[in-house]
Parts: structure tokens; C-alpha cells; sequence
């Protein structure tokens, strides 16, 4: 069996034997909302020549995007060819991450280059929050991020004020000399969503430096994602647990304490951050009554 989880920056893959990891690997994004068809397929080809050789029955695909049953089958669609003898399923990858939180009922929030909330209570009942896309939505994640870095950088500029550490961060990392060529950047068809995601890493940098204007983006972050968990706790009437997860939510600790914080504002106390990889959640769901 094979368990992909599918991000907007990359595609992890577990090939299981006696739900035991045997092969783990990773390639390029297989997201069709991140990257063309032919794209997703040729990296998900790359991915399974290297963990999928031999028989495969089952392949469990967590992937963001997946809102209806079409976009399940169109993803299934890319899979299935490389794998022809295999049953594959495709579901929203916040579910990977609930059960990689050793929950079979709660909230999961992703925190990566986009964001959602999905959530489950002991009925069966579903609910989710967020998960729109960039263009309308993705707050606290590290698109997100590396955007308000952008407009941090333009208000500086518009104001007249001098550039400051987020600013030369994000210029040099980018290859230019001043704000205003930020704009032109940030509209080129040379950039997208993963290049302004990891431009995330000189907010967090430049906060833990002590920057003020890039800690209260961090905290705004956790803030944003709390905000999505409590819509899901509400909707599912539920108090937790809550778990959260993607590269920004299992790895910058001030994101993870103003989440904590501002859930247990609203009197959410069962907040853990996410310790395994999502992957490995297929598991759980395998052995979940359907």
C-alpha cells in the first residue's frame, strides 16, 4: 500500500508492507491547483518509480484542493495509471492529519503554503473552514506570509519610510534593489504561490530577531488559524481535540503559541501540535470503519 500526502510544495509518499514504512520518499507538488496536470503527473511518475516498483493494491491520497467529488476523481485520474491494478482514494489531506494526530474525532488545521480546518465529531458529522485558495483566502499560512512581507515592505515604501530588516530580507532574497520593484515581482508569471510561501522564512527570521512588525504577523498567523478551528469546533459542536499541522504550524513557535493562546481564549484547551508526518495517518483511516 501507498500513502501520498500532497502539499503545494511537495508530494511525500509511504509505500507500507504490514503497515510497516518500507520506502518513503519525495518529489515535486502533484497539486493541480499549484501546478499544471502534466506536471502533477510527471512528478507523481518520479515519485512512484522510486517507492512504487512491484504489485501495489491501495494507494491513499491526502491532497489539498480536493472540495468535491470531482476533484477527488480528477486527482484518482493522474494516480490510477501508475498503479493500474491498485484501489485508489482521494480525500482532503486535513483528514490525513487528523488521523496522523491519533484522533478519529476533532479539528485538524493545516498551517503549510495554504491553510484549512477540517473536523470531525464522534456522529460521523463534518464540517470545514478555510481552504480557498490563495486568491481568496489561505490566512496564517505561508503564502500568506510571504505576501503581507510584500505589502509590509510597500506601506514602508508608500510612507516614506527607510528600508527596514524584513524589507532588505526580502529584496535580496527576491534580486532587487528597490520596494517598488516588488510590485511587477509579485504580478510576474516567473513567481506563484510556492515562491511567495517561502518567503515566509525572513518573516520568521526577522522576528526572531526581535522585529516587531514580523512577530505581529506570526501572532496575526495563529490568530487567523485558530480563528478557522473554532468555526469547525462550533459548527461540530465539539471542545477538541485540536491539532495542528503543516511545515509552518509543526515548526515556528510563535505561530503554535498564539494558536494555543487564542484558543484557549475561547476556552479551547486540548491544542496539540502535530508530531509525525500526515502520511502516516493512512493507516489509521485504513483501519477506520468505512
Amino acid at each position: 500500500m501507498i500513502g501520498l500526502d500532497i502539499g503545494g510544495t511537495k508530494t511525500h509518499g509511504v509505500r507500507f508492507e504490514d503497515g510497516r514504512p518500507v520506502a518513503d520518499d519525495s518529489s515535486g507538488s502533484s497539486n493541480v491547483q499549484n501546478v499544471s496536470r502534466e506536471q502533477a503527473a510527471h512528478n507523481l511518475a518520479d515519485l512512484f518509480a522510486r517507492i512504487g516498483g512491484g504489485r501495489v493494491d491501495r494507494v491513499y491520497a491526502g491532497s489539498g484542493g480536493i472540495d468535491t467529488d470531482e476533484d477527488a476523481a480528477a486527482l484518482a485520474a493522474l494516480i490510477q495509471p501508475l498503479v493500474p491494478e491498485a484501489r485508489v482514494t482521494v480525500v482532503h489531506d486535513s483528514r490525513l492529519l487528523l488521523a496522523a494526530g491519533r484522533a478519529t474525532a476533532g479539528v485538524a488545521v493545516i498551517a503549510g503554503t495554504g491553510s484549512a480546518a477540517w473536523g470531525r465529531n464522534s456522529d460521523g458529522g463534518e464540517a470545514r473552514a478555510g481552504g480557498w485558495g490563495y486568491l481568496l483566502g489561505d490566512e496564517g499560512s505561508g503564502y500568506w506570509l510571504g505576501r503581507e512581507a510584500v505589502r509590509h515592505s510597500l506601506r514602508r515604501m508608500n510612507q516614506g519610510l527607510p528600508i527596514d530588516q524584513l524589507t532588505a530580507a526580502l529584496l535580496a532574497s527576491c534580486g532587487l534593489d528597490h520596494p517598488n520593484k516588488l510590485i511587477a515581482l509579485f504580478h510576474s508569471p516567473d513567481t506563484g504561490r510556492r515562491f511567495w510561501a517561502q518567503q515566509a522564512r525572513h518573516v520568521m527570521e526577522a522576528a526572531a530577531s526581535g522585529h516587531r512588525d514580523s512577530g505581529a504577523l506570526l501572532d496575526q498567523a495563529g490568530k487567523d488559524l485558530a480563528d478557522l478551528a473554532a468555526q469547525v469546533l462550533g459548527q461540530l459542536q465539539i471542545q477538541g481535540p485540536v491539532i495542528l499541522g503543516g511545515g509552518l504550524g509543526m515548526n515556528v513557535a510563535p505561530v503554535q503559541e498564539s494558536f494555543r493562546r487564542n484558543l484557549g481564549a475561547k476556552g479551547i484547551t486540548d491544542v496539540r501540535v502535530l508530531d509525525q508526518e500526515p502520511v502516516f495517518g493512512v493507516l489509521q483511516l485504513l483501519a477506520e470503519p468505512a
